[in-house]
């Protein structure tokens, strides 16, 4: 059975908070902000994810992000963000936890500090998932900053390990 595809946009598409395709057994994946992705045309990043999710075990995966404003490159991200715009990611990403399963990989490299508000706004979401129950991994070594490795280039051997949101969390600096 072919699964079908989630692609949550805003209207004229300039956010995007949710792109993947659900499984029996479903990875969610938190970046850092989306870039032009889309069913059937996925870039490298989401090329990876899929990849990595399917050889650690899963039959599908969705692409979450700390900011859900599109940009290919994270330096091109506004220097003060919309908090309206983080308030109905949460709320997508709260839904897609609760229809899609509660094993969260954390994917943001050292671009969380691209920008203060990133921070600020993982916190919140990390806080989110505690209270519902999901457990955390990551694929591939942790930074010198102390952050998940991003998807791109990690090998297709890589296998996930726990993460440890709570005391990463808690050694994040405040943006």
């Amino acid at each position: 059975m072919e699964s079908t595809w989630t692609y949550l946009t805003n209207p004229i598409n300039t956010l995007r908070y949710v792109l993947g395709k659900k499984g029996e057994r479903t990875l969610l994946c938190v970046g850092v902000n989306p870039s032009t992705a889309a069913p059937q045309q996925l870039d490298r990043t989401t090329q990876s994810v899929n990849r990595l999710a399917l050889n650690n075990g899963f039959d599908g995966w969705m692409m979450l992000n700390i900011y859900p404003l599109r940009a290919t490159n994270p330096d091109d991200l506004p220097l003060r963000s919309r908090r309206a715009y983080h308030q109905q990611n949460l709320a997508c990403i709260e839904q897609t936890i609760c229809t899609n399963g509660t094993t969260l990989w954390a994917a943001w490299g050292n671009l969380v500090e691209k920008r203060p508000y990133l921070k600020t706004y993982l916190k919140e979401i990390g806080r989110l998932t505690l209270r519902l129950g999901c457990s955390w991994v990551s694929i591939g070594s942790i930074s010198k900053k102390g952050h998940p490795h991003h998807p791109l280039y990690l090998k297709s051997t890589e296998k996930m390990k726990k993460f440890g949101m709570s005391e990463y969390l808690d050694n994040l600096v405040k943006g």
